[in-house]
């Protein structure tokens, strides 16, 4: 044909704000486009033969050819699939925002049936590869007999220039001369690193060439796919050992530990939907966590952790989601359909519910043995999802200082009672566990910073229930059925005051326990209530002081003691002295001593033990 130039048209009907370099966020996405627009074509071609719409040599390799070289300032992509006509350029180049994947699946709709993963042949996503170029060549020859070879090229400002192309092979080389903006693609390493994060899985080989490279050992011929065209969750479930899973999460994620467990997905109707969402050790580090769920569309990477799809709570996990339906914008990083997805998320919600839920009722002891590394998933999810707390409700479990793994209703039916001790610290509140144990009463164990919230949850939606930390009173299991004297407990309250400060809270209880002088409490509310005022900054509430009060026990012998030299002016020092430590050794239980605090009291412990040495 003879040369032909002309001006680039926009389709009225999808007409684009932004077209060149601010068509997407990150500069890297152009290989993106243009690689899947490569496996489009494999996969139009293929699916024409399939139809016996078009001969294939028998045994054909298909395969997307990606070159850098850095000398000539170009990158290349090259595909063998069904090429384009001179007439198919003018339509789905030309005319910006024409979609070639629409107009084929409308045109053969009725041949594709179910599956017919065309992921955008052309149109906006090619111009991508302005973001990074100052002038883009297509070369292409179409599948169709006798065609002509057409060649395109483009400064991407409005103008092309298009004529008959030297090109021999079917399928489409698209040529990007790169400008300042593409110089970094133009080495090696940086290109692979986009193709593993955008490509990794495309549904056609992918072979890189770094042509400056002279060692040949990066030539197609000596080289294997750089993807994986058939990634685990295209498989069947049945078809999937363990070691499958573990070795696709240790080669997606780059995670040298094992996950727990997984969930394979696999939805049709109303949507497509396959991935395989992985449950890794999430510990205690609660705002460390950091999941990873990679989103694809027929296997091109879209993004990580797109919270409209995926339920906020899920991205601590780390997973795949292949969504071909999936309505997403041009830059198909942003959604379109909330109802859609809507859908979506209620779906892969109540998987996991499913799933948990099966753990725990088959494989309990298994359960139990992941309870302390998911239980933070589990927590963040209930209290982000009032559904999903529905769902796992019987399956929300709860460790106890017994070591014994039981649910609430276990809880309330084995206590008779609604209120649930809780530790936060075993090694800190080991003094309460002790009283605790030794006079038969349950406590469970709440050592994440999600628990407080998740309390307060709880609370809120199971009727009767009421969450209290092992040192927030003391239980009547706890105290003798003999009552604390008054005149006596007068008299200690009135000396500690003395000795420690007039505003220190003092109380006297007579304990089942002789071993233990005293006890620390703070109240439930106003623990919650400093809580509050510290995560809020004191903003709207002013400072809240989370005042204990010393629980002294008359039953003990040493405070018996301090009673019976009470007023001896003699032993004045060594009242001082132990009333000091009873308060101190209390607090420390309770929580760490300030250091100022720390340093008296080990500096009063040498003390005694030098008293005791005379």
């Amino acid at each position: 044909m003879d040369k032909e130039t002309g001006s680039l048209s926009i389709n009225s009907e999808n007409i684009m704000p932004i077209i060149k370099k601010w068509l997407y966020s990150d500069s890297d996405i152009f290989i993106r486009e243009l690689v899947s627009n490569a496996a489009d074509a494999i996969t139009k071609l293929k699916k024409m033969g399939d139809m016996g719409e078009a001969e294939l040599p028998e045994g054909e390799r298909f395969a997307i050819r990606v070159a850098v070289d850095k000398d000539a300032g170009t990158i290349t992509v090259e595909d063998n699939g069904i090429g384009m006509t001179a007439d198919e350029i003018r339509q789905y180049i030309n005319q910006i925002a024409f979609s070639g994947a629409n107009d084929f699946i409308e045109k053969y709709k009725d041949k594709l049936g179910e599956g017919g993963d065309i992921i955008g042949h052309f149109g906006l996503g090619f111009y991508s590869a302005f973001m990074v170029a100052d002038k883009v060549q297509i070369d292409t020859l179409s599948y169709l007999p006798g065609a002509q070879a057409a060649r395109w090229l483009s400064d991407g400002v409005s103008d092309y220039e298009m004529e008959d192309s030297p090109r021999a092979a079917r399928g489409t080389l698209v040529t990007l001369y790169t400008g300042e903006n593409g110089k970094d693609f133009l080495d090696a390493y940086r290109m692979r690193q986009a193709l593993r994060k955008y490509c990794a899985f495309v549904p056609a080989e992918i072979y890189f060439h770094d042509a400056a490279d002279k060692s040949g050992k990066n030539d197609e011929a000596n080289q294997e796919p750089i993807n994986n065209t058939s990634p685990l969750w295209l498989k069947p479930a049945s078809e999937c050992a363990d070691a499958d899973y573990k070795k696709f999460y240790h080669d997606v994620f780059a995670d040298f530990a094992d996950p727990l467990f997984w969930i394979h997905l696999n939805m049709d109707y109303p949507f497509r939907l396959k991935g395989i969402l992985y449950f890794p050790k999430l510990r205690h580090e609660f705002e460390s966590i950091e999941g990873q769920v990679k989103l694809y569309s027929n296997q091109i990477f879209i993004a990580d952790n797109i919270k409209e799809v995926i339920p906020e709570f899920l991205l601590l996990l780390k997973g795949t989601l292949d969504c071909p339906d999936l309505p997403l914008n041009v830059s198909r990083s942003f959604l379109q359909n909330d109802g859609y997805v809507t859908k979506m998320s209620a779906y892969i919600t109540r998987k996991v519910a499913d799933k948990l839920n099966s753990l725990c009722k088959n494989e309990r002891e298994q359960y139990n043995s992941y309870w302390e590394d998911i239980n933070p998933f589990i927590k963040y999810g209930i209290i982000r999802d009032r559904e999903f707390y529905d769902k796992i409700r019987d399956s929300v479990i709860y460790k106890t200082i017994g070591g014994e793994f039981v649910t609430l209703d276990g809880l309330k039916s084995a206590e008779g009672q609604t209120t649930v001790y809780y530790v936060t610290d075993e090694r800190q509140q080991a003094q309460y566990v002790k009283l605790f144990k030794d006079n038969g009463l349950n406590a469970v164990i709440l050592n994440t910073n999600i628990d407080s919230p998740f309390v307060s949850y709880i609370e809120t939606y199971e009727t009767g229930v009421r969450f209290k930390r092992i040192d927030a009173d003391t239980p009547d299991a706890l105290k003798s059925d003999d009552k604390a004297d008054e005149t006596q407990a007068q008299s200690l309250t009135a000396l500690f005051k003395e000795i420690l400060g007039g505003d220190i809270n003092v109380t006297v209880e007579n304990l089942k326990s002789e071993d233990t002088p005293a006890v620390m409490l703070l109240s439930e509310e106003n623990r919650r209530m400093a809580d509050m005022s510290r995560m809020f900054g004191d903003i709207g509430m002013g400072p809240f002081e989370d005042k204990e009060t010393l629980a002294l026990n008359s039953a003990s012998a040493l405070v018996k003691a301090l009673l019976r030299v009470k007023d001896q002016p003699e032993r004045r020092d060594d009242l001082e002295l132990i009333c000091r430590q009873i308060y101190d050794l209390a607090y420390i239980s309770h929580k760490p001593l300030p250091a100022e605090r720390m340093s008296a009291f080990i500096e009063r412990s040498n003390k005694i033990l030098g008293l005791l040495a005379e």
